[in-house]
């Protein structure tokens, strides 16, 4: 795995931690923001990843710069590496839907400190930035939340906007041309079925689509695949709101 910049404003700095050879598991993407010498981990991955990740983390971030993790549902490929990191730094704060707190408590670290996020969701400071924690309930999770960056403008997104990308692909879905149409139909390919079976409500695509599109984008990043920059933020919208999802069911 490797670390990528995908935002950097003075010492406000984004980075992407993604695998580009990795075939025994579901490729993970995992974030690090860090402002002001203090960092947060999103979505740190499975325990299958962590030493690759961990590796590819300290050569951009000191761990001892990590105030905060945030975890957006409770799958294992989010966070079973939680009781590794705990290792490390035990005085991480936690950041997840309260809904799941019990059952992410499974994959150990039990004097972990949890913060538990509440279904309207909230906001967390790191190194004087606002992070927003936007709601995604049922995509796919039926407790689950993005984060929002307002003023580097940049989306995870969790789930949504994943696609599952052949081995040695970019960070970026098209990073020298983002208006480039034909990059995008020809990624979105690979996102199809992923949306169409793992999100299950088209009323919670549209309770998400209304939110998001509210806000000022220039990065949608998700935890599979690449990420959508530029006008490829909105073409990934607009197809996302056309897609029947679901699709288990409705056969």
């Amino acid at each position: 795995m490797k670390a990528t910049s995908v935002f950097e404003a003075g010492n406000h700095r984004w980075w992407i931690i993604y695998d580009q050879d990795e075939d025994r598991v579901i490729d993970s993407n995992v974030y690090v923001m860090e402002s002001n010498e203090q960092s947060i981990l999103l979505d740190p991955g499975g325990f299958e990843i962590f030493p690759q990740v961990f590796a590819a983390m300290v050569e951009v971030v000191q761990p001892s710069t990590l105030q905060s993790a945030f975890v957006s549902h409770q799958d294992p490929d989010i966070a079973s590496s939680l009781p590794l990191w705990n290792a490390c730094n035990s005085n991480i704060q936690w950041h997840m839907p309260k809904l799941w707190e019990g059952f992410i408590r499974h994959y150990g670290a039990l004097d972990a400190n949890f913060v538990g996020i509440p279904d309207e969701g909230g906001e967390l400071v790191i190194g004087g930035r606002k992070l927003e924690f936007i709601p995604a309930h049922y995509l796919h999770s039926s407790a689950n939340f993005h984060v929002y960056d307002p003023e580097a403008k940049v989306f995870f997104s969790g789930d949504v906007g994943a696609a599952l990308l052949p081995s040695r692909h970019s960070a970026w879905v098209e990073r020298r041309d983002p208006d480039s149409s034909k990059a995008f139909d020809d990624h979105i390919q690979h996102a199809k079925f992923f949306h169409q079976r793992w999100m299950p409500s088209k009323e919670a695509k549209n309770d998400w689509i209304s939110r998001v599109s509210q806000l000022d984008i220039d990065f949608l990043c998700p935890q599979h695949g690449a990420i959508y920059a530029g006008e490829n933020v909105q073409r990934f919208l607009s197809w996302f709101d056309a897609l029947a999802v679901g699709t288990a069911i409705s056969r």
